[in-house]
């Protein structure tokens, strides 16, 4: 089986992103967009996903919103390059994270076909220094490029904090899962034959 790994550069004139990934990795992890709540994020994602990730970023206009999407973007291409075609995954998962008073729900099909429903349930307008809305930006742009099906639930909780990070590694873990490789599987796990 070919390495399961990728390199993404994007350049704009908002932001300076690079991402490296391996699948296949053991949770190296090196993350640098100099917000740190979003590096804790990303960092809690690679981490439950049991994948290498480095993600070097820089705005270039000062703007979070546009590091936050650009950054989310970047992750999710990073990773749907390195699933190739697709062929000898599980390709679906679940799973189910408390974190204290808090859960969530990650529902995943690494189809190629992009549609995400996610919930939240966000209070407050920040949450260390990071607003609401682009928390919520983040998770919508690593879905779209992604390109597969989620649906991400927080069910409760009382904490915003709380209920983000329960959101990314509920995430991370039923990723992890769907991209396994299947030893069962021979080949693209489709009826169609293609994803």
């Amino acid at each position: 089986m070919a390495a399961r790994k990728s390199s993404i550069k994007r350049e704009t004139k908002e932001t300076s992103v690079s991402v490296q990934t391996n699948l296949d990795g053991s949770g190296k992890i090196s993350i640098k967009t100099g917000i740190d709540f979003f590096d804790h994020l990303i960092t809690s994602f690679a981490k439950h996903s049991m994948l290498d990730l480095t993600v070097k970023a820089k705005s270039n206009d000062n703007i979070l919103h546009h590091l936050i999407e650009d950054v989310g973007i970047a992750i999710g291409a990073a990773m749907d390059k390195a699933l190739g075609a697709r062929t000898g995954i599980t390709r679906f998962s679940y799973a189910s994270v408390p974190l204290d008073e808090s859960l969530a729900e990650a529902t995943i099909d690494l189809v190629r076909r992009p549609y995400h429903k996610i919930n939240l349930s966000i209070k407050r307008t920040q949450i260390e220094g990071m607003s609401k809305e682009d928390i919520e930006h983040f998770f919508t742009s690593l879905a779209q490029n992604l390109n597969s099906c989620i649906h991400l639930n927080v069910k409760y909780g009382e904490n915003d904090h709380h209920k983000v990070e329960a959101a990314i590694k509920s995430l991370a873990v039923a990723f992890r899962v769907a991209a396994s490789i299947d030893k069962k599987q021979k080949g693209i796990p489709s009826t169609k034959g293609s994803m």
